[in-house]
């Protein structure tokens, strides 16, 4: 995104109105006047006089780029000029929020909250006629709402929501331009022999966000903490040899994540022809994504993917088709190819089929799979293939009837290098698709 004034102001007043459009329908499904939206409020650590990292609720930062501080409210009704509650205490503890002068502020009614516990005065009087949106209920039925977080509305919300707005969709350009940097800056530091620490130092510094920044913990893996599919654990003991290093790490951009993994092998070995099988795999199955098409299709050409791969490199002599039918692949590959994404990084509502929340689950085969949607043009998708080598499902194989079908000799082989994802982030647009990830310059 642009730093321009003009070029934000324009976006981002047509995201307003898409916006308020989608309140007024969500509002008529209630028959209610209006949404109250809570920022979210501190957490305080268990006996402790500390707070929680603060998470904003994604409902409030769908209307603007405010992150970072609790305590805020938002009153829309699709209609009038939303008007925003902004906390500014008086604190000499801690930083204090300076009066906003962003691009956004043009379209709110701004007034200024010093105490949080006299937010009342500025929330509608009857408050039977709006709707509490967020996570503090106690907060809500304390203030008066009889209303909280009503299904009819959410469900209609986060349907819609999948829908990036075009302001959405640069918001994830830039922030797919940040990780790329940074990922450039761990593939840097793992060739250079760093320590799985000293490669999630270089990533942040690469993409100047703390940890807390970040919209989730790193995944930063050497050698066989590759297997781990969420290894949140940095280690700072380097290991005696870098064999293989897996990065599952994102990136924020006033408030939408990026989540792009790689996956790299230091030596010539069979490994390091797998991972270009997956990637290779990864674009095929992008190219897949096609409006009216059911995201569930990739899956299970992703399978089908796996399985060829593991024929095709004397993991397994069996055909692929039958394979997938006796559950092999979900050994090497257990988990789905991937998700939606905007606000948060697994986005609302992959399990519906319409904007009413009518389920529509993931097929009993495959129960992790975290989409089940009908692609759409504006839709924003992950696609991330994998094959992992993960001892205790190795285990579970080996010792069923299909361990026949294994050449374990091959497989041994490959153990320590523990296992190979790769995941790009693209929009669906009518006529075409875009790999934001691939055109921010990460091969």
């Amino acid at each position: 995104m642009t730093d321009t004034q003009e070029f934000d102001s324009t976006l981002y007043s047509q995201h307003i109105d898409i916006l308020q459009a989608r309140t007024r329908e969500a509002l008529a499904r209630e028959s209610i006047d209006g949404l109250v939206i809570h920022s979210g409020q501190g957490k305080r650590l268990f006996l402790d006089d500390n707070n929680y990292p603060f998470k904003v609720n994604p409902q409030f930062k769908a209307w603007l780029p405010v992150i970072d501080n609790p305590n805020c409210w938002l009153v829309v009704n699709g209609v009038d000029k939303p008007k925003l509650v902004f906390y500014q205490p008086v604190d000499f503890w801690h930083v204090v929020p300076q009066t906003p002068t962003d691009f956004w502020v043009e379209h709110f009614d701004v007034v200024y909250l010093k105490q949080a516990n006299r937010v009342e005065k500025f929330l509608p009087y009857d408050k039977s006629r709006f709707a509490y949106i967020g996570e503090y209920i106690e907060v809500a039925k304390a203030l008066g709402f009889e209303l909280v977080n009503p299904d009819r509305v959410l469900h209609y919300l986060h349907f819609h929501r999948a829908y990036k707005t075009a302001y959405e969709l640069d918001c994830m350009r830039a922030s797919n331009k940040i990780a790329v940097n940074a990922h450039q800056a761990a593939k840097d530091a793992f060739f250079a022999g760093a320590s799985e620490f000293e490669i999630n130092q270089a990533y942040l510094l690469g993409a100047q966000q703390g940890d807390n920044d970040v919209p989730y913990n790193n995944i930063v893996a050497l050698n066989e903490h590759s297997a781990i599919l969420h290894y949140m654990h940095v280690d700072t003991q380097k290991p005696k040899q870098h064999l293989s290093f897996l990065i599952d790490a994102g990136a924020n951009f006033h408030g939408y994540a990026a989540d792009i993994t790689r996956t790299y092998c230091t030596q010539e070995h069979i490994f390091a022809d797998l991972i270009k099988a997956i990637d290779a795999l990864n674009l095929r199955i992008i190219d897949m994504l096609k409006p009216e098409r059911s995201y569930s299709d990739l899956h299970e050409a992703a399978y089908l993917g796996v399985a060829t791969i593991l024929r095709d490199f004397n993991m397994m002599n069996l055909d692929p088709s039958d394979a997938v039918e006796k559950g092999i692949v979900s050994t090497f590959f257990p988990h789905g190819i991937g998700h939606m994404l905007g606000l948060q990084v697994h986005d609302v509502a992959g399990h519906v089929a319409d904007d009413r929340g009518t389920p529509q689950p993931s097929p009993e085969a495959h129960p992790f799979l975290r989409c089940t949607r009908t692609i759409k043009a504006n839709h924003v998708y992950t696609v991330e293939p994998g094959l992992y080598f993960i001892p205790s499902l190795l285990a579970d194989l080996k010792a069923s009837e299909n361990s026949k079908y294994m050449n374990w000799n091959e497989i041994d082989n490959l153990r320590p290098f523990g296992g190979i994802r790769i995941e790009d982030n693209v929009i669906v647009h009518r006529e075409r698709n875009e790999n934001m990830t691939r055109e921010a310059g990460l091969a």
